[in-house]
């Protein structure tokens, strides 16, 4: 007997989100456990304010030139970019610092705009809004 999923449940009590549902059904696998990636940089994800946000990412060693950030087709991409510059440094006697490839992507939500990115200290932040249309704030009716 196969199992539905959470998404495959709801999808008989919903209309129009066939892309969160399939989207959520590639994260998790047929235990529906989350599909895991890699650890690498560690990050968090704050939440600054009632609809803003920053992601950090911590990353020691590199410098703005070193990493990209983009927004593409819902997603927010940050990812190193690799140098010309010469990796090994003479004189290292131990390197505990790690300035490895990477690629890390989050699916925002389609009212989520991302307003900005800093490097600072080793810790890039990203910051973004969840921007509320005019037509879904809460408004007050003048009874009459």
């Amino acid at each position: 007997m196969t199992r539905l999923s959470i998404f495959q449940q709801l999808q008989p009590f919903s209309i129009g989100f066939d892309d969160v549902f399939d989207h959520f059904e590639s994260m998790v696998d047929s235990n529906m456990r989350v599909v895991s990636q890699t650890n690498y940089p560690p990050y968090n994800i704050v939440k600054v304010e009632k609809n803003k946000y920053d992601v950090e990412v911590a990353l020691a060693g590199f410098s703005k030139e070193d990493v990209k950030v983009e927004v593409e087709d819902g997603k927010l991409i940050i990812e190193s970019v690799k140098s010309d510059k010469e990796e090994d440094k003479d004189g290292v006697i131990h390197k505990g610092i790690s300035k490895r490839q990477f690629k890390k992507v989050w699916t925002l939500a389609d009212d989520v705009e991302v307003s900005g990115a800093e490097l600072k200290d080793g810790m890039l932040k990203v910051s973004m809004e969840k921007i509320i249309p005019e037509h879904k704030k809460p408004k007050s009716i003048e009874i009459k």
